[in-house]
């Protein structure tokens, strides 16, 4: 038989060099992310909230927080094989604690450092000249709310966040601000889901300034809470209540008018946007904004309306965080301050890809940042930490080159319903809102802004001068006589009347109320409701002409 000879295969044998820091510490980093959480700034921050030790031990606190934001990397694996992936680019040169131990580590590290490092590291990241960031000179933002961050279902959990009404896991409320060109998080609170989204909110209106636009959407909508947002000197466009009936005072070239709500002098906007898809289906959708940019001329309603569609960047944000980052999984922590640590933990390691992303993007001048792939910064800096490279790599380092050489292309206009990516139970109906159930091409969107409402009668000046004395009261009254006699068979609910007069409470307006019945002025159907007085009584309540 002939004898078969095996060739050689050939080898070849690659040696690299890594860096990292010395002794004990060596565990400590995250790859190619760790120039944007260096150690320098680590241990300012455990330095600064008391939680460093002085005692050196074989898992040091420094090692803890990047061990806390390697969790977040790795969602899918227990602590041990996260201590692995740190550890396996370095040879083996630590011994592998027990999960006890990394136990025990993440309770010395506490929250306060991880929350100090999320403050440190969150905030706008684009510079002013890049692309898709601004409208006009203002910078946009938005709000919004996160309620399908699941949870352990433990006791302490339930007793800090309350059962799931439908079974499930405990959730938490996630509030952001963030900067919807780059998806950044600016600021960042969370807790239990009955507390509400405003009130979450109003918690971060310090990071507002002057020279923001804020998005934000119907569940926003509230008298105090514009009031609070004008405040910070920030402008808005939002989304309100098809239900409410603001004023008109003034209307104007482009079909908005000029009006006001809880005080502060606003625009209104009434739209119809017709979508057609490339398929020939389409649907109608209505939109009702309001801004505090009053300048007609300087900002067009059919360019706000468009600028409107930003606020889906914000959801795009949580996509990345809550499915591309965590999978869909469950948190760990099984107690609420293990949960917080974790949140921060997870917001820290999102705004750090988001760094390296922007970075990439402006180091190509031109380069929308939408155009970057969180997918692809996340699994390049997966890798990077398991071979421990670019710990002190500079400039935009390897996950930077990785993102700019696979960019997206100009994104496509597409359209679908909107879904729950996480329902609570499988056997719910879910509401469609004419959208198609798939996403579809768009070839074209048609606005057609709508006319405003009709003005509301002046009261007879006669009436005015007997029965509404001089003040702010009196010019409460004119208001409200006018807008129930222009709707003499309407039962106005005293809630509505106190957002049309938006700059008192809805107590100071039952009073008022009250009294302005007991003169004959309106009349009471039952109790909240009231409608303009009886056409003979109104006429009886004029003042004759003297004989």
């Amino acid at each position: 038989m002939p004898s078969h000879h095996v060739l050689p295969v050939p080898v070849t044998a690659i040696t690299r060099t890594v860096t990292v820091a010395a002794g004990r510490f060596t565990a400590g980093h995250l790859g190619g992310l760790t120039p944007f959480l260096p150690f320098e700034l680590v241990d300012a921050a455990l330095e600064e909230t008391r939680a460093v030790q002085h005692r050196l031990r074989d898992l040091p606190s420094r090692v803890g927080v990047y061990f806390l934001v390697a969790m977040c990397l790795f969602p899918e694996v227990g602590y041990r094989l996260v201590w692995d992936k740190l550890t396996s680019g370095t040879g083996g040169l630590l011994p592998a604690p027990s999960a006890k131990g990394l136990r025990d580590l993440r309770r010395r590290v506490g929250c306060a450092p991880m929350k100090a490092l999320f403050e440190v590291v969150a905030g706008t990241l684009a510079q002013p000249r890049t692309p898709g960031v601004r409208f006009g000179p203002y910078r946009t933002v938005s709000f919004d709310g996160c309620s399908s961050i699941k949870t352990p279902d433990s006791e302490r959990n339930r007793g800090w966040l309350g059962r799931c009404p439908h079974g499930g896991y405990p959730q938490i409320e996630l509030m952001t601000l963030v900067e919807t060109g780059t998806r950044a998080v600016i600021g960042a609170v969370f807790g239990p889901t009955r507390e509400g989204e405003t009130s979450y909110a109003t918690r971060l209106l310090q990071h507002l300034s002057p020279e923001m636009l804020v998005l934000w959407d119907r569940g926003f909508d509230g008298n105090d809470f514009l009031a609070a947002v004008h405040a910070t000197g920030a402008r808005v466009v939002g989304r309100i209540s098809q239900r409410r009936r603001p004023p008109v005072l003034q209307p104007l070239a482009d079909f908005s008018y000029l009006s006001v709500i809880g005080g502060v002098a606003v625009r209104i906007i009434e739209a119809q946007v017709r979508v057609a898809c490339t398929d020939g289906s389409g649907f109608d959708g209505s939109y009702r904004l309001v801004t505090t940019l009053l300048d007609s001329q300087r900002y067009p309603a059919d360019r706000l309306v468009r600028l409107y569609h930003e606020r889906w960047e914000h959801e795009s944000a949580y996509y990345a965080l809550r499915h591309t980052i965590l999978q869909g999984r469950v948190l760990r922590s099984c107690d609420p301050v293990g949960v917080e640590q974790e949140m921060w933990s997870l917001l820290t390691l999102y705004q750090l890809l988001r760094r390296a992303m922007v970075e990439a993007a402006e180091s190509r001048p031109g380069t929308d940042p939408d155009r970057c792939g969180f997918t692809i910064a996340l699994q390049t800096a997966r890798d990077l930490l398991v071979r421990a490279e670019g710990i002190v790599e500079q400039g935009i380092g390897v996950i930077g080159r990785r993102v700019l050489s696979a960019l997206s292309p100009k994104r496509r206009p597409r359209v679908s319903t909107r879904k729950v990516k996480s329902p609570i139970s499988r056997y719910a109906e879910r509401k469609m809102d004419g959208r198609p159930d798939g996403s579809r091409t768009v070839a074209s969107v048609t606005i057609a802004l709508l006319q405003p409402p009709p003005s509301l009668p002046a009261l007879p000046t006669t009436m005015v001068r007997k029965y509404v004395g001089a003040g702010q009261a009196g010019h409460r009254m004119t208001r409200v006589l006018a807008v129930l006699q222009a709707e003499p068979e309407r039962q106005w609910r005293a809630r509505e009347i106190a957002e049309l007069l938006g700059d008192v409470t809805l107590v100071t307006t039952y009073r008022q109320l009250a009294r302005w019945t007991e003169r004959g002025l309106i009349r009471r159907i039952r109790t909240g409701r009231y409608a303009a007085a009886a056409p003979a009584r109104t006429a009886a309540l004029r003042p004759q002409p003297k004989r």
